[in-house]
């Protein structure tokens, strides 16, 4: 809980994953000026029961936890709430708006993908066509071919890479099946945290480059210890979830050739311990996606032009009231509203601040005026996107 004042609004953030105990402020609150409470998603460590009964792991559920701590601290902090959230805290607010619509007066959803149809996802293939420059495009691809290429002499430094840290894999069944997946993430991962100015540092003629140069620009962007068991391990939920309700993306790569790859991308089953049972419900994300589609009222999405997870984005239909989806340009999956055009950044504002019920008379006369009300505070204000592993929102 951060503290500013109970005759302020009050911004209700959850990443979606674990929660952090450092006091940071979402673009929200600093637009508002306001509030702050954070929340830990369900499940993941240490809001965890044991024993853990998956079957309870669901978006409705989980929007019943924001539901029941908004009840309790409404009665305090009585002025308008927003929800916010980034990737997969962008999902978890709009899940709660689309369970609890008369909770929030507003909601900001950063890069929440929207997995409808889990089984078409030619969107992603579409985007990774064209995203950044072809140039960029070219080192990224040629590095991923060359990992797969050189699969022998480099899971032989693997290899000895997990037996120095101790690392197994037992969830995934393999290290061979690790290795694929770590490479496989590369291009994704890429786009996913940086930017077309960071191609500078990718090798630029793959098959020239030494073993050390492809292992390390694949560890750097991928990380060869997350398809570890003790890499997967706190992540169980995301991919229990994904793999019961979410989904999960699926691409294909034309650039290399089909005797390079054995497995291809995962499904979410090879990376939750076969203890845990897991069945796949289609229904979850249509519904929702049906709902904003007919029902959103004062909801912002906001997504980033070469971001893989904005490929399968929310959108809105005729039945959506002072709802908008604006795409900052160039940004990755640490897009913004401050990373927005001019125009299309003052409007996000001027309705973040009348949603909260914060708008000045000339804001409201004048959308273009519209600036966050907080100063920015050093220790308080995040700027940088918070990594995750690659391939998850």
């Amino acid at each position: 809980m951060l503290h500013k004042d109970v005759n302020r609004p009050t911004v209700f953030y959850t990443g979606g994953y674990s929660v952090s105990t450092n006091p940071s402020r979402r673009e929200p609150t600093q637009i508002v000026d306001g509030n702050q409470v954070s929340m830990e998603y369900r499940y993941f460590t240490p809001s965890r029961p044991e024993p853990a009964d998956w079957s309870k792991l669901d978006i409705r559920q989980a929007a019943g936890d924001q539901h029941r701590i908004f009840k309790a601290l409404k009665r305090i902090y009585s002025e308008n709430w927003i929800s916010t959230g980034g990737s997969k805290g962008g999902m978890t607010a709009t899940y709660y708006e689309r369970f609890y619509p008369r909770d929030m007066d507003g909601v900001v959803a950063y890069v929440a993908p929207n997995d409808v149809v889990n089984r078409e996802d030619s969107a992603y293939d579409r985007f990774f066509a064209r995203v950044g420059t072809e140039e960029c495009r070219d080192r990224l691809n040629g590095v991923q071919r060359e990992a797969l290429v050189r699969r022998a002499p480099l899971k032989e430094k693997y290899e000895a890479y997990a037996a120095e840290n101790g690392y197994t894999f037992d969830t995934i069944g393999s290290l061979d099946r690790a290795y694929e997946a770590v490479v496989l993430d590369y291009v994704w991962g890429f786009w996913q945290y940086s930017t077309v100015k960071d191609c500078a540092g990718i090798p630029a003629d793959a098959e020239n480059a030494t073993d050390d140069e492809i292992w390390n620009s694949v560890d750097t962007i991928s990380g060869f210890s997350f398809y570890t068991d003790q890499g997967l391990a706190p992540y169980t939920p995301y991919y229990y979830q994904a793999g019961t309700q979410l989904g999960a993306p699926t691409i294909h790569f034309p650039h290399v050739e089909k005797k390079y790859i054995r497995y291809g991308y995962q499904p979410p089953r090879n990376f939750v311990p076969r203890s845990i049972d897991m069945r796949f419900e289609p229904w979850a994300m249509r519904d929702v996606d049906r709902w904003v589609r007919h029902n959103a009222d004062q909801m912002l999405f906001v997504y980033g032009e070469n971001d893989p997870w904005g490929a399968e984005p929310f959108r809105l239909g005729h039945g959506a009231r002072d709802s908008y989806v604006l795409t900052a340009p160039g940004m990755n999956h640490g897009a913004n509203v401050a990373g927005l055009v001019p125009e299309e950044k003052a409007l996000a504002t001027a309705r973040i601040l009348d949603w909260a019920g914060v708008a000045s008379a000339e804001v409201q006369e004048n959308p273009s005026a519209a600036r966050p009300l907080a100063t920015f505070d050093a220790e308080l204000d995040e700027r940088d996107v918070q990594r995750e592993p690659t391939l998850r929102p």
